[in-house]
């Protein structure tokens, strides 16, 4: 076979490629609902103080803002398979973590939210070792 030839042949991704993918783009889809109830909250659809930007206490306003802009961003990351994308996802993680773990006389408990990240977080760190184990063996 030609080099020119070899050169036409599509590369299949591993498995571990393709799993990746599907949690990025999955991960991504949550994010932008996530986003979007930010959004919700800060624009007031809904009766009541903590659906009001103006009404809100000083603490959901600075935890608010920053993540319906972040989520959003991270979704379009995530969905480019941009190297950024998990990055963007990683701080709005934190973020939450922080906010529903350690204060959660301020901003409620949502074990669930905590659980999702933590779970996503450790999907993540496992696919991607995996996939540097692979390349590691291809290129011995």
């Amino acid at each position: 076979m030609s080099d020119e030839v070899a050169t036409r042949l599509p590369i299949r991704p591993s498995p571990y490629e393709y799993a990746l993918e599907l949690l990025q783009r999955g991960v991504a889809l949550v994010c932008l609902v996530e986003g979007i109830a930010y959004w919700v909250r800060l624009l007031g659809f809904f009766e009541g103080a903590a659906w009001r930007f103006d009404l809100m206490p000083f603490y959901w306003q600075a935890a608010a803002v920053p993540l319906a802009v972040l989520f959003p961003f991270a979704a379009v990351g995530l969905w480019m398979l941009a190297s950024w994308g998990p990055v963007v996802w990683f701080l709005c993680a934190a973020a939450e973590i922080g906010m529903y773990g350690f204060f959660p006389e301020l901003y409620g408990r949502h074990h669930l939210i905590i659980a999702f990240h933590a779970v996503v977080a450790l999907c993540y760190a496992v696919l991607r070792l995996l996939l540097y184990i692979e390349r590691r063996r291809a290129a011995d």
